[in-house]
């Protein structure tokens, strides 16, 4: 059985990625800051408390898995923030010290600069501040020599699980601006059954 620690697994993406990988059987730990918020028992689940800003903390959590997910969020917004990529160095580091290779990390669209056209840019430009602390995070795991898989969504929504979305190795998929919560947290599970996935770059919309 697959044993994965998810990080901001009470957040909108990281809390389906809990549940939807019970459900496929694997076993998942949610490093949390609050566990009272996360609302979900299995057999399966282990929750831990703990401060992903916090290098002891992350590192003694991630020992003994086969895989990593990042669903981190900021707290700043849209301000400008560096709070990603430090949470993200501290899971880069956690993961060198215990030997465990393989991350999903959930950015956004934009974070390669890849939205074209009029509104991609100024989508860019609403998000640029994300997108800066974003792109330091991914370079920590790229430059760490991680197996990684980069998950780029276009808009969240609050819309119901499909199951039915459209992905692309480059760029992002077209004429969508956005995707629920839910089917992100499905092609996270996936990638990380499915080793077609593993370090690549992939852009997520209905």
């Amino acid at each position: 059985m697959m044993k994965i620690i998810v990080f901001g697994a009470t957040g909108g993406v990281g809390k389906y990625v809990v549940q939807q990988g019970l459900d496929a059987g694997l076993e998942v730990t949610a490093f949390v800051r609050t566990p009272a918020k996360l609302e979900i028992t299995h057999e399966n689940l282990n929750i831990v408390q703990g401060d992903a800003f916090n290098k002891e903390e992350v590192s003694a959590a991630i020992s003994n898995h086969d895989a990593v997910v990042s669903c981190l969020g900021s707290s700043k917004g849209m301000r400008k923030s560096e709070e990603l990529q430090n949470m993200t160095k501290n899971i880069v580091e956690g993961m060198k010290e215990h030997n465990v290779e393989r991350i999903v990390y959930t950015a956004s669209a934009g974070v390669h600069k890849e939205l074209t056209g009029i509104m991609g840019k100024v989508i860019m430009q609403l998000l640029k501040n994300a997108l800066i602390d974003h792109r330091a995070a991914v370079g920590h795991i790229q430059d760490a020599g991680l197996n990684c898989t980069i998950v780029r969504p276009m808009g969240l929504s609050n819309k119901e699980f499909t199951g039915e979305y459209r992905e692309a190795a480059s760029g992002v998929p077209a004429k969508s601006s956005s995707i629920p919560r839910a089917d992100v947290a499905h092609f996270i599970i996936k990638a990380l059954k499915d080793s077609s996935y593993e370090n690549t770059s992939i852009g997520l919309a209905t």
